[in-house]
């Protein structure tokens, strides 16, 4: 495994092929070094399942569901674009806790008092 960390940390000083990939799969694993891990993007092949009902969940939240502040935008068409943009990515936040250790690296918390400060 350490030999592994030294080739991850050397290849963008060797300059490799731009379409060169290294692909790694693995278990959790305590001996796995943490570096290539967060270096690196986590894929998995189940796709989020409740994705829908987040969005939903997160629109109904205060501010979002107030008609009034919603309608209230000088700039309607891209507050929404950009509002939904936070809630999809809150909802994604959300999803991928689920999966645990394979959802992220380092886990992150984006809860329904981070979505609504930046919502306002």
């Amino acid at each position: 495994m350490g030999d592994l960390e030294k080739i991850c940390e050397d290849l963008p000083g060797r300059k490799p092929h731009r379409d060169f990939r290294l692909w790694l799969t693995s278990y959790p694993s305590a001996a796995f070094p943490v570096a290539v891990l967060q270096n690196g993007v986590k894929m998995t092949n189940e796709p989020p399942m409740g994705l829908k009902a987040n969005l939903i969940g997160s629109f109904s939240t205060f501010p979002l569901s107030d008609k009034a502040w919603f309608e209230g935008n000088t700039q309607p068409k891209i507050f929404r674009k950009l509002l939904f943009s936070l809630c999809f990515y809150h909802a994604f936040i959300q999803e991928r806790k689920l999966f645990g250790p394979l959802g992220w690296n380092i886990q992150y918390q984006f809860s329904e008092n981070d979505l609504r400060i930046s919502a306002m």
